[in-house]
């Protein structure tokens, strides 16, 4: 022992490797028996060693899955993308032996069923998807797809006064117009409802604009009604979102990015259900008496207005059935 301490000192200033493992062993010895004697310490430890095991597998499991993070998404994109090209629509023969196989008490609630749906997607003003629809709604009905599809149409017309519109025949989205409202299907500008205002006023300085607007305009014009969109408004909330997200996701706008612009630059242009729901007429008449000036003084505006009407009033209606 005096032999081992004697060499020891000798070796320099410096704690050797042999008494610097005894020194922490003896603070680790310590360490544990105040964590016996003490509850506290005691479960303090404990847990902080489950935490630092715990996060120690999270990273382990987040390392083996982030290898192929994005080709899992992309994957999961173009399902979803392709999930209405599985569906192939059925023929008129293939209709008539599908609804062979169901009585009609059931083919009525199948159909029930999809106007309930379409009643519900419309409160918010979301376009229906085929695909959706028939994965979510019509299942094992999808046989007689364009049979379930033309009496939902017609009960929709009769008793709910909406017509059934298919808006884009590429994807396949479906929306509700409201055959009650005024005259050419121009909205109303509810006052308990304010976002339609706001949806209105923007249509309209789109549409006096040429159908075409940058977005800093519709800012510009927002905030001297006193709309700010970089601030949060008390009725309509992030006015922003609400503008580029909500507005464009229920097809009354659409948000286009303007190619070789730093910054990305955005226009507005109108949607597929502003041009099925809004009267471009009534627009004019509502800028008319708010500048008090003739429609007709602005020409362009007012020949493509009762231009698309009259158009719009001798085209067929778009089939609801594909």
């Amino acid at each position: 022992m005096y032999k081992l301490r004697n060499e020891t000192r000798g070796q320099g200033s410096g704690m050797q490797p042999a008494r610097a493992f005894s020194v922490i062993d003896r603070r680790r010895a310590a360490q544990q028996r105040r964590e016996f004697l003490n509850p506290k310490l005691r479960k303090v430890s404990v847990e902080t060693r489950q935490r630092a095991a715990m996060m120690k597998r999270k990273r382990l499991s987040n390392t083996q899955s982030s290898s192929q993070p994005r080709r899992q998404s992309g994957t999961l994109l173009a399902e979803e993308e392709d999930e209405d090209t599985t569906f192939t629509q059925p023929s008129t023969s293939q209709v008539q032996r599908g609804l062979e196989k169901f009585t009609a008490a059931q083919v009525d609630q199948k159909t029930a069923e999809v106007v309930q749906y379409f009643l519900v997607k419309d409160q918010k003003k979301i376009p229906v998807r085929r695909a959706d629809l028939v994965k979510h709604v019509v299942k094992d009905y999808r046989n007689i797809y364009p049979e379930i599809m033309k009496r939902a149409a017609r009960t929709f017309d009769q008793v709910f006064g909406f017509k059934l519109v298919e808006i884009d025949t590429k994807n396949h989205m479906y929306i509700l117009i409201n055959k009650l409202e005024t005259a050419e299907g121009a909205p109303t500008i509810n006052p308990t409802n304010p976002k339609t205002g706001l949806l209105f006023v923007i249509l309209s300085v789109v549409f006096m604009k040429g159908g075409v607007v940058r977005e800093n305009v519709i800012w510009n014009t927002l905030k001297r009604l006193r709309v700010d969109s970089g601030e949060k408004h008390k009725e309509f909330g992030d006015v922003r979102k609400v503008v580029t997200d909500e507005f464009v996701r229920q097809r009354y706008l659409e948000y286009v990015r303007i190619p070789h612009t730093e910054p990305i630059e955005h226009e507005f242009r109108w949607g597929q259900r502003a041009n099925m729901e809004v009267s471009k007429s009534k627009i004019l008449d509502f800028m008319g008496e708010l500048h008090e000036q003739d429609p007709q003084s602005w020409s362009q505006q007012y020949r493509e207005a009762h231009c698309t009407s009259s158009s719009s009033s001798s085209q067929p209606s778009t089939s609801s059935q594909r």
